[in-house]
């Protein structure tokens, strides 16, 4: 996992955690891979998260700014 945001969009990040958990629900993979893979999503969400939060807060702001 990188320390630094990514320059990807919202749903680029979504497509790559999709792609992430897909392979944890297979199951197939050795017992290394699925913890990493496991970690990577855990990062891939919260950085999910965080950018939807974030889209929200503007959207808010938006909002606000239309009922003035």
């Amino acid at each position: 996992m990188s320390a630094e945001p990514s320059t990807a969009s919202f749903e680029e990040v979504l497509v790559r955690l999709e792609s992430t958990i897909a392979k944890l629900a297979d199951g197939t993979a050795p017992l290394d891979e699925l913890v990493d893979a496991h970690q990577r999503a855990a990062g891939l969400l919260a950085e999910a998260e965080g950018r939807l939060e974030a889209l929200k807060a503007r959207a808010d702001l938006l909002v606000a700014a239309l009922k003035q």
